[in-house]
């Protein structure tokens, strides 16, 4: 039998005649771009959350790229990203012509290190950039520890955005990821908790003059007509057909999220004698994106791997190099004392098979070949 890294066609199975009947209606109305299944979703996605507004988009990278583009950050600021996460997090802010200044992450939650924010904070003031935004980021589903990082953060006049592109409906301290920061953004690239079936994102503020700026810049610039171009933008938006999906995959997720929830834990049940199992801190709640292991070091990780691979088990390395240490970022600035936890990470972070319709049986098949 086949194991799923992320089963889609099993969710796809529960909801196939629901996806029909509103891919036919999409169909049947043809408005294909900004169609009212478009303004439904972002609805449906504030309801979620609690953020005043939700903007769709692209893409989740695109959401960063407009994040930035709305708190208007340019040439000779400093964005401050931690180094252990994908690339999209950092790649946006070259992008404005500002300057990515990476930071270290916790040795146990994965997330940025409020310490290593603050020495990066003084490194990059020396190098003569203004400190201007930091993007948070909630890696593998769980948030990050906003409240610490926000505090900084005003200390030095920053804004900041939310990455929640693995965390979306994360739980931090009763709030919902989406509803924190001054913009929070999110994917629904199809791997992720709530993915399309193709590309899309989404931004999230309480600010009616961000809302609006980004409403702007994400289609072209517009203004009171869409012939009427009040700044530069981009084409950034979210195709009817994909809003029509995620309403579907919306009305589940409350239920798919408590399931995954099953799934994490029987594996740390499992796996906590074995290998050093994911920490959630109190008041805290993961989506998990991904659930993942630390091993002792990289050779015990090359067998678990390999010993997955014989039974069958795919297992996936997130991820292999941090971002400090890629060739296109290598020249940014850094935290000055460097990042010792990331560049551990990379060689010892393992994630396993996790999505809502796990079954037991298979999951006992998939802990059975890690333990070994």
């Amino acid at each position: 039998m086949t194991i799923s890294f992320i089963d889609l066609a099993a969710q796809q199975a529960r909801l196939r005649q629901a996806l029909d009947r509103s891919i036919a209606r999409v169909l049947d109305e043809g408005q294909y771009i900004m169609g009212p299944q478009v303004a439904e979703f972002e609805r449906q996605l504030s309801a979620f959350c609690g953020a005043k507004h939700s903007l769709s988009c692209a893409n989740g990278t695109d959401a960063l790229q407009l994040a930035l583009m709305a708190l208007g950050i340019k040439a000779g600021d400093a964005v401050f990203v931690p180094s252990f996460t994908f690339a999209a997090t950092a790649e946006v802010v070259p992008l404005v012509n500002a300057t990515p200044v990476f930071v270290d992450v916790l040795p146990d939650t994965f997330n940025m290190d409020p310490k290593s924010l603050k020495r990066a904070i003084v490194n990059a003031r020396e190098r003569g950039l203004r400190p201007a935004c930091v993007i948070p980021v909630d890696l593998f589903g769980l948030p990050a520890d906003y409240d610490v990082l926000i505090d900084i953060a005003r200390e030095s006049g920053m804004k900041v955005i939310g990455d929640s592109a693995q965390g979306f409906g994360g739980i931090y301290k009763d709030r919902t990821t989406g509803s924190i920061g001054d913009i929070s953004t999110t994917s629904f690239f199809p791997a992720k908790p709530l993915g399309c079936y193709g590309d899309g994102g989404a931004l999230f503020t309480d600010d009616d003059e961000l809302a609006s700026l980004i409403d702007s810049l994400r289609v072209h610039g517009k203004g009171t007509h869409k012939y009427r171009n009040e700044r530069v933008g981009v084409n950034s938006r979210l195709d009817t057909l994909q809003a029509a999906i995620l309403i579907e995959k919306l009305s589940v997720y409350p239920e798919e999220i408590v399931a995954r929830q099953r799934v994490a834990e029987r594996y740390s049940n499992a796996l906590g004698n074995y290998f050093e199992v994911p920490f959630i801190p109190e008041g805290l709640r993961s989506i998990w994106a991904q659930y993942t292991l630390k091993t002792k070091d990289s050779t015990e990780r090359d067998a678990l791997q390999e010993r997955a691979k014989r039974a069958g088990v795919p297992t996936v390395v997130y991820y292999p190099i941090p971002l400090h240490r890629q060739n296109a970022y290598m020249d940014f600035p850094q935290d000055p004392d460097g990042l010792a936890v990331s560049e551990d990470l990379a060689g010892r972070v393992i994630s396993l098979p996790m999505h809502p319709y796990l079954e037991a049986d298979v999951q006992d098949r998939i802990i059975e070949a890690v333990r070994g």
